[in-house]
């Protein structure tokens, strides 16, 4: 966020010296005819009280105008595009301080689903629901989003928050399937620890089918409140949902022994899988180009000026 804004900027009580300062000499250059307010020889208190609301509020609108010189205002266009979040008021300066957490979780995030959507399409002998990457689902996808998502709490982002952590936790949770030691898959098995003999029961491939399709119902309600943000941001969680979707109707069918359905299912899902990633390096690649101040910049659909919020609508809440 340092090419956002401006990190000359000044401190309130710099500012209020400045706007002290500068009104008491605005003031004295008055040509009043007198400091105090007389109307036929009598103290006016409605003209000394008019006189002192004006005062106040010139006060105020200087004090303003420092603090703002030296740092640019962030529309709600802008602010929804690099945060893929809603923009609200909140108290303190920290996203003035700190960097921009979101490209972090969106790289984590494309990095672990587009090389699964490769391994679920069984590209070039790939398969074993991403085995191989196991670590880049823990240290990638998980960490990553965790961290990043911990970052946007703090600067008040809490649709960005509840994405990135609710998809870190989903990473790691995907990852500890396909950990031997959580013997996930194995204690599906005859023996109770065979992961070759666990992963084709109907016990197994059920269990993970609802696992996914309650992932699915949540994903619909981020995709709902992405319709606030942006039409790429939209377009990401559309091929998530049905990513997770054709995951869980596959992995139902296997259950049920319709093994070409159920095979052809997962494949969709990887396809949808990799279009999700190739969404997401498009959104990355736009917030990586403004951080930078690029001089262009991508487009990615803003809707936050067509569907308003409620708060915009009715009014602040008092």
């Amino acid at each position: 966020m340092s090419a956002i804004y401006s990190s000359d900027k000044q401190s309130p009580n710099t500012a209020d010296q400045q706007a002290d300062s500068a009104l008491r000499g605005r003031l004295n250059s008055r040509n009043d005819s007198s400091s105090t307010p007389v109307v036929d020889g009598e103290y006016d208190i409605e003209a000394a009280h008019h006189k002192a609301e004006s005062f106040t509020s010139d006060r105020d609108d200087f004090i303003n105008r420092i603090r703002t010189a030296g740092s640019v205002s962030m529309s709600p266009e802008l602010f929804e595009k690099l945060y893929l979040n809603p923009q609200k008021n909140v108290k303190g300066e920290l996203r003035q301080t700190f960097a921009n957490p979101t490209p972090l979780a969106l790289l984590g995030h494309i990095l672990s689903i587009t090389p699964l959507g490769c391994d679920l399409l069984g590209w070039k002998g790939a398969g074993q629901f991403g085995a191989a990457q196991t670590g880049g689902f823990v240290f990638v996808g998980g960490v990553l989003l965790l961290l990043s998502g911990i970052l946007e709490f703090f600067l008040g982002n809490t649709f960005s928050f509840v994405v990135f952590c609710s998809f870190g936790a989903f990473w790691l949770a995907f990852a500890g399937v396909l950990i031997p030691g959580f013997n996930s898959i194995g204690a599906y098995s005859a023996t109770g620890d065979s992961q070759v003999l666990g992963i084709s029961t109907k016990g197994f491939q059920a269990s993970l089918a609802f696992y996914l399709l309650f992932w699915a119902i949540a994903v619909v309600i981020l995709l709902i409140c992405s319709l606030r943000t942006n039409v790429a941001f939209v377009a990401l969680f559309f091929c998530l949902e049905g990513t997770l979707l054709a995951l869980a109707s596959g992995f139902f069918l296997l259950s049920e022994g319709k093994l070409e359905l159920g095979n052809n299912a997962v494949k969709a899902g990887g396809g949808l899988a990799l279009a999700t990633g190739l969404v997401g390096f498009y959104i990355f690649l736009v917030l990586m180009l403004a951080s930078v101040d690029f001089p262009f910049l991508l487009p990615v659909g803003d809707l936050s000026h067509i569907m308003k919020g409620y708060q915009a609508k009715h009014g602040s809440r008092k």
